[in-house]
């Protein structure tokens, strides 16, 4: 039987009740059971994603936002690029350490309490961070926008687990990452702009009341499910951490998944995260509005491609190892030739070429890393195994992001710099092979 096969034969039965599952033995096979209707999806549900990813497109603005805001941050607070660094690594170390914590969140307090949680800490966050007169006033923002940052996407992708049927999953997650690639390239053009025309305090509080505005419509549109779905398969039987925890790692799914985000979903982040804009300027020699305008259309040229592999996922799930294999590799050349490329800067068509590369993979990284997440997990309890997936992508961020400013800091210059992240994707594609090799392929 063919994977797609596999997977559409697993649909009609699971492991135990789920609204939506793509749920396998260990040895590949689908479960007994009997699988109850799934839900309609429908105006209402696209309804409440819209808004909750609305929040995402907020989260990921506020992430990429101190890459864009680089220079004049390290202007404003007085810092060599090594303490640069450790703002965008406090705010993902805090986003990873969250991420197990979180997916509990999503399981136990539902996606609404969650996300408004999430809000208000960024609310305040960013608001400090406009404010901030010295570097320690913005690492305590930074925390603070990773505790909001750290709850959004996967209670974002819950929403789509809980109102949209197993089949659309793929796509749900696609146009999530769509989304959150939009705040991204919203993080670029637009925020320079600001901090060029209304300075620091004026753009970063103008993005904080657009935060502190969603809060209101989470509040009158967001549910947690649809009505008359149970929070749980079996309310009756609360499920420890330990045992959510055991049954995601158990399943090769999620494993998989894993590897896959570490692949796709690191290296752009680590770009846009902070050093691909500096790169770009002072690396390169390019003119920051230049630096600018590559890196908005690299971003919104690449978004198609997430929706349309969403939704060829879907249908046929086997082309989801395809992809990640694939796009490791090139990848994995990509960062070797920038990064040992001999007598001086690589050329700017390669540096140019290699981040196309690096931002399609990551609009691919929902689709693919979060779908394979769902494989051997029930649908109410997708909080953890998504969340484990997420910390696995994000930690090579952290990794990656605060090595290359201690490289950059000890004065080796931008090739050298990112050592740590050829190094990573080489290692995560290695992995992710290794797992595939023994992914299930027949029921």
């Amino acid at each position: 039987m063919s994977v797609g096969a596999r997977d559409r034969a697993c649909e009609e039965t699971s492991a135990e009740p789920t609204s939506a599952g793509r749920v396998l033995r260990e040895d590949g096979g689908p479960a007994s059971g009997t699988a109850p209707v799934e839900p309609a999806g429908g105006a209402r549900a696209w309804l409440v994603w819209g808004v909750a990813v609305g929040v995402y497109f907020l989260a990921m603005f506020h992430r990429n936002a101190l890459g864009v805001a680089a220079l004049e941050a390290q202007e404003r607070f007085h810092v060599g690029p090594a303490l640069l660094s450790v703002l965008p690594v406090v705010q993902l170390v805090v986003y990873v350490a969250l991420q197990v914590p979180t997916g509990l969140m999503a399981d136990r307090l539902g996606p609404r309490r969650t996300l408004l949680m999430g809000l208000v800490a960024m609310t305040a966050g960013v608001v400090l961070f406009a404010l901030a007169p010295n570097v320690e006033a913005a690492i305590a923002a930074r925390v603070l926008i990773g505790l909001g940052d750290a709850v959004t996407f996967l209670n974002v992708i819950r929403l789509g687990a809980l109102w949209f049927p197993r089949s659309r999953y793929a796509l749900v997650s696609a146009f999530t990452g769509t989304i959150g690639g939009l705040g991204q390239v919203a993080s670029v053009v637009p925020l320079s702009l600001a901090l060029h025309q209304v300075g620091w305090t004026a753009a970063f509080l103008g993005a904080g009341a657009l935060t502190a505005l969603m809060m209101l419509l989470v509040l009158l549109v967001v549910r947690d499910r649809p009505a008359g779905m149970p929070a749980e398969a079996h309310p009756q039987e609360r499920v420890s951490l330990r045992a959510r925890l055991t049954e995601a790692l158990r399943a090769r799914g999620p494993r998989v998944g894993m590897a896959s985000h570490v692949v796709l979903q690191a290296p752009y982040t680590m770009l846009a995260a902070l050093w691909g804009y500096p790169f770009l300027v002072e690396g390169l020699g390019m003119a920051p509005v230049v630096a600018g305008t590559v890196l908005t259309v690299l971003g919104v040229s690449t978004l198609w491609v997430s929706p349309v592999l969403g939704a060829f996922v879907g249908r046929f799930p086997g082309v989801r190892a395809v992809f990640a294999i694939g796009l490791g590799v090139v990848l994995s050349a990509g960062w070797a030739a920038i990064a040992v490329w001999p007598g001086g800067p690589p050329p700017v068509w390669l540096v140019v070429a290699h981040f196309a590369v690096a931002c399609a993979a990551s609009v691919m990284a929902a689709p693919i890393s979060f779908d394979f997440a769902r494989d051997g997990v029930p649908a109410q309890r997708t909080g953890v195994a998504s969340s484990l997936v997420n910390m696995a992508g994000f930690t090579a961020v952290v990794v990656t992001v605060l090595l290359a400013g201690v490289i950059l800091e000890a004065g080796a210059g931008f090739q050298a710099a990112f050592l740590p992240v050829t190094a990573t994707t080489a290692l995560g594609t290695v992995a992710l092979a290794l797992l595939l090799r023994r992914y299930p392929r027949s029921g």
